[in-house]
């Protein structure tokens, strides 16, 4: 007979007085460890009888026992099922779940002392809230994504074997190809793109190709992104911070031994300035002489509103020394969770196989269903809709730091992006700023969560990518009227 649940049940012999109290014993025990779990539906007693060959009044009775201790409940019409439980002893289940504090020597370590990462205070119960790289899920042509996935879905039901692609489908790869060079001049063939599960995998992916661990010194922004630091960090590498400035990354300052350079040139994250046409020439020079590797981070560059756009690094490239990663979370959607890696030659072999060791490819019906919005024109035509949408929250924002909130904030100008940082003018403390104003129901966020090596300046970040022209402007009078009653 097929079991009728995954537990093993050992039972004296038939007749023995003590089936009843083993069975009560067996069901109990499971349901305090855990193996039963809240929720879970019981086999009928017909069928738990005739599944362990003993008469059905000793299998009501195990169960009126549970019930009368609090430990099954029934539901009319729907069967017996495990309680939720109240007082009840701490399972097993919950006790190996408890967080541990103290660091384990068989983990490895850098990992020890690592905690789930920690994205900021929840924006639960704020009126305004900034969120950083946040795009408005309202804009998204999501009619259209839900057409072209069906389809996709209904070509995949004829090939149902999809083998795994090292680099991730040529169709999406062509598409990425065709973006990246109509969007930013990025000369790349399909065969140059690897797809990724989102920014992150692709850094985590590099990571694991040009770093050895111990020995590789990687260059870093500080203020910088923390999961690119992460990633690095998580690979064995020796981190160098480097400065930036309004030029942004201060490239006198990288050390001789630098052999990967991680930037965000475009605009550069978290304070928006782009790295100058100077400051370009003289990185790459540095990346030629010293056979390093400038990994380019261009991961909100379609949202330009202004300024002279500047070369992406790789297209300034002549010897092979950048890769360019991109993402298509800010100019779709997050939950996507799909970007890419355009590399030189020399590196597609270790990328494709560090990508099969990692995760193998990725979800095949949304890389698909990527293709197919991208070469039907509906991401180019998505970007310039949104692109006028987000122009004008911006437009709302810098007039609000001109008019209400000049007196306590300095904006540092840049012209691309889904967000404005600013620092503070006198002694304001940022961090304390920015729980005041949560405390009022606003959300924005504090320069100082994006160093590694010290705060060397006080400021603040806001998003305008998810909140609308209108609460923009009535977040900032609040803020300004917080900021005021605090002088």
């Amino acid at each position: 007979m097929e079991p009728i649940f995954d537990l093993a049940i050992h039972l004296p012999r038939k007749g023995s007085r003590d089936l009843l109290r083993s069975l009560h014993r067996h069901l109990r025990d499971a349901i305090i460890d855990g193996r039963l779990q809240s929720g879970v539906r019981l086999p009928p007693t017909r069928e738990l009888a005739a599944a362990l060959g003993i008469s059905r009044n000793t299998a009501v009775a195990a169960y009126d026992l549970l019930i009368s201790e609090s430990y099954i409940e029934t539901r009319q019409g729907a069967g017996s099922y495990v309680a939720i439980p109240r007082s009840r002893t701490l399972t097993a289940a919950a006790r190996r779940s408890e967080p541990e504090h103290r660091p384990d020597a068989r983990l490895n370590a850098y990992w020890r002392d690592q905690r789930a990462p920690d994205d900021g205070a929840s924006s639960g119960g704020l009126r305004y809230d900034f969120q950083l790289g946040t795009p408005d899920m309202a804009l998204i042509p999501f009619s259209i994504w839900q057409r072209l996935s069906a389809r996709a879905l209904r070509a995949l039901s004829r090939q149902p074997l999809v083998e795994p692609e090292a680099h991730g489908r040529p169709e999406l790869r062509a598409a990425i190809a065709q973006h990246v060079s109509f969007t930013r001049a990025v000369a790349c063939r399909a065969g140059d793109v690897t797809v990724t599960s989102g920014a992150q995998q692709a850094f985590d992916l590099l990571a694991r190709t040009l770093v050895a661990p111990g020995g590789t010194v990687v260059a870093l922004e500080d203020p910088g992104y923390p999961p690119m630091r992460a990633a690095f960090a998580a690979a064995g590498a020796r981190l160098a911070l480097i400065p930036v400035d309004e030029e942004g990354l201060v490239v006198s300052r990288l050390p001789k031994e630098t052999r990967v350079v991680c930037v965000t040139p475009s605009h550069q994250f978290p304070l928006g300035m782009a790295m100058s046409l100077r400051r370009r020439d003289e990185l790459l020079a540095f990346a030629n002489a010293r056979k390093a590797v400038v990994i380019e981070d261009d991961y909100d560059a379609e949202f330009r509103f202004g300024g002279r756009a500047l070369d992406a690094l790789q297209t300034l490239d002549s010897a092979g020394s950048v890769i360019y990663v991109g993402t298509f979370s800010k100019s779709l959607f997050p939950a996507l969770r799909l970007g890419y890696i355009v590399a030189p030659p020399w590196a597609h072999g270790a990328l494709a196989a560090a990508r099969r060791i990692a995760t193998g490819d990725c979800a095949v019906l949304a890389q698909d269903t990527l293709a197919a919005f991208i070469a039907g024109g509906h991401l180019a035509r998505h970007v310039r809709k949104v692109r006028r949408v987000y122009a004008a929250r911006r437009q709302v924002m810098e007039a609000k730091f001109a008019d209400d909130l000049g007196e306590w904030l300095e904006p540092i100008h840049g012209h691309a992006g889904l967000h404005l940082a600013a620092f503070v003018r006198g002694r304001l403390n940022a961090d304390s700023i920015a729980r005041r104003a949560r405390q009022a129901g606003i959300g924005i966020y504090p320069l100082s969560r994006f160093y590694a090596g010290g705060v060397t300046r006080q400021g603040l970040v806001f998003g305008y990518g998810n909140i609308s022209g209108h609460d923009i402007a009535d977040g900032l009078e609040q803020l300004a009227r917080l900021l005021r009653r605090g002088k």
